[in-house]
């Protein structure tokens, strides 16, 4: 899947500010962001290819997402 303008800037941003402000406190800002943009899109995709998915399935996914462990 081929990256959109916005997150081919974005990607090329933190690149060069990795090589030039490695300490910058921004970069791991954009890193993040970057990366929840990434995971959103795929996760997007990846639940538009699911058939109907039941609450307590969408539950347990939710808590994965959230940092905890589905029982």
């Amino acid at each position: 899947m081929a990256l959109p303008a916005e997150q081919r800037r974005q990607r090329a941003r933190i690149a060069i500010e990795s090589r030039w402000r490695p300490d910058d406190p921004a970069l791991a800002e954009r890193r993040r962001d970057y990366r929840a943009a990434r995971a959103e899109e795929y996760i997007k995709a990846l639940v538009d290819t699911w058939p109907p998915l039941t609450a307590e399935q969408r539950s347990r996914l939710a808590l994965l997402l959230q940092g905890g462990e589905a029982p």
